[in-house]
């Protein structure tokens, strides 16, 4: 049910355990994110050092998360489909192949596996007009 190769799903666990025993990531592990996601690894990096990561939550436990992005925007990312609402996302992941994710969703990725994120409870009202918001913004 992965949407990330396995490969990146493994160093994701290793940074994830990393950091629970010693609060930080290694540098081998920081050379492995850079390897595996290339440009986008150290400004995800800054992204989670800021606390740019929110998860939001409704009642019946629908979650999402927002990331404030390096421009001041906020972004939607969907990280059980592994999307973002950014430019970025639509033009280097979904249209040219060329980044297995943007730096936004690698953030996400990042702040759950150290234990970053700022939590956010919503209604459901709330939830579906964040969703609605992304929808106009695109359309």
């Amino acid at each position: 049910d992965s949407t990330l190769p396995a490969v990146a799903e493994e160093l994701l666990r290793e940074i994830k355990k990393a950091f629970q025993e010693t609060s930080h990531v290694p540098d081998e592990l920081l050379l492995g994110l850079k390897f595996i996601f290339g440009p986008c690894a150290v400004p995800a990096l800054d992204l989670v050092d800021q606390r740019s990561v929110t998860r939001v939550r409704s009642p019946s436990g629908r979650t999402l998360y927002q990331v404030l992005g390096s421009s001041g925007k906020l972004y939607t990312c969907y990280s059980s489909c592994h999307f973002c609402t950014c430019p970025a996302f639509g033009f280097s992941v979904l249209q040219k192949s060329e980044s297995l994710l943007c730096k936004h969703i690698l953030a996400v990725y990042l702040s759950q596996a150290m234990g970053a994120c700022q939590e956010l409870s919503v209604s459901e009202e709330q939830l579906t007009n964040i969703l609605l918001a992304e929808e106009e913004d695109e359309g």
